[in-house]
């Protein structure tokens, strides 16, 4: 039996499983690919949730607020105070010099399909004048979600990973000391809802909006489990139909993450980072033959001080300070340098190293190629 007969009548024999199961077959038998469905889209509907809430930390060695120009960590002392029982006479929350405590911000990611008592790590970061948060414990926290619901409790103490230290008007710090982390600090109260369970079909969001990339991951289910199953509605949207039985939905979509299909070479694109300098460029840039000149224009401004003294026998004369101002402009000859077509990533790196230029240099450069027409890829700054 030669391979293309065994494969026909494997995928005779395989319509006749449930999908899942016929997924796994497939699996076991077909070559790897570049990429897997999961590592470029996602299950909509399965995706974390970010919460976040208002805090006190105590504890703390002298490094909290001061409480006179931060009003809201007293308030939020006091609020808390009263939800135990103990209330404070009129006025006394503007006069508490609290040092030892800070109001911080707690923020936290609510994983997809969390249920109540399991634990989530929490992120602790100073909102007032605190000089360290080390050695601090944050107080019960709710973490609310954005419809103002109550999802997680937090409370623990932090970890700040720096350490500093100051006397006598001279101070050493190293690494931050107002944020912290309290690992499995907040601990789950209240489940988020999903559709993933509802209706007959699945939607899979692919990561960038690709039409060819969409279109592949439908082509790639149909061909591999069954005709008709799948379905790419825009360069973002696959929709696919699922099996309706709990256990077996969640099996078939692990299967189907497994999924090799062939990746799509991106879009060229050119990334700049205009305040570090930084440039990033896909393997799909492509540069055509053009001729480039570039030149630096030095500006030197030089001033030195200049006395004027009076006569000896002058009345009235005082001695005065004047500038002389120094002004140099240097100009470097631009070579015109002319480069070829680059076909490859590799060819265009080695035209523009041709060039000698610095990367702020290249930021410039690349627009004016850009503009030119030249440069086959989009320009994105950042």
């Amino acid at each position: 039996m030669t391979a293309s007969t065994f494969s026909l009548f494997f995928l005779r024999v395989a319509r006749r499983l449930p999908q899942w199961l016929t997924l796994a077959c497939l699996l076991a038998i077909l070559p790897a690919q570049a990429v897997r469905i999961k590592e470029i889209a996602s299950v909509q509907g399965v995706r974390s949730n970010q919460l976040t809430g208002f805090g006190l930390v105590v504890g703390l060695d002298g490094t909290g607020d001061q409480t006179t120009q931060m009003p809201y960590t007293a308030q939020g002392l006091t609020n808390y105070l009263q939800q135990l029982g103990i209330s404070l006479p009129a006025g006394a929350a503007s006069q508490l010099q609290l040092k030892n405590i800070a109001a911080v911000m707690v923020t936290a990611q609510l994983p997809a399909f969390a249920q109540p008592g399991q634990w989530v790590d929490v992120n602790v970061s100073s909102m007032g004048n605190a000089k360290s948060l080390k050695g601090g414990m944050l107080l019960l926290t709710p973490l609310k979600g954005a419809d103002g619901e109550i999802y997680a409790l937090a409370q623990g103490n932090l970890v700040v990973a720096g350490a500093g230290a100051a006397a006598g008007g001279s101070k050493v710090q190293v690494n931050h000391l107002s944020a912290g982390r309290i690992p499995d600090g907040a601990q789950v109260e209240r489940t988020v809802p999903t559709a993933l369970q509802l209706g007959d079909s699945i939607t899979l969001n692919v990561k960038a909006t690709d039409f060819q990339t969409a279109s592949r991951v439908a082509q790639a289910i149909n061909r591999l489990v069954q005709e008709g199953l799948a379905r790419a509605l825009d360069g973002r949207t696959v929709e696919v139909k699922a099996p309706t039985d709990a256990n077996e939905r969640v099996a078939f979509i692990a299967q189907l993450e497994e999924l090799p299909i062939e990746f799509s070479v991106p879009s060229a694109k050119v990334v700049i980072n205009s305040r570090t300098g930084s440039i990033v460029m896909n393997q799909a840039v492509t540069l055509s033959a053009c001729a480039i000149a570039h030149g630096n224009l030095t500006v030197s401004i030089t001033s030195t001080p200049v006395i004027s003294q009076p006569n000896p026998l002058s009345t009235g004369g005082r001695t005065v300070v004047a500038e002389k101002a120094d002004v140099q402009i240097k100009q470097e000859p631009g070579n015109l340098i002319q480069i070829a077509g680059a076909p490859a990533l590799s060819d265009v790196v080695r035209a523009l190293n041709a060039l000698g230029a610095t990367p702020q240099d290249l930021l410039a450069i690349l627009q004016a190629i850009k503009a030119a027409g030249a440069l086959n890829a989009e320009l994105e700054v950042i």
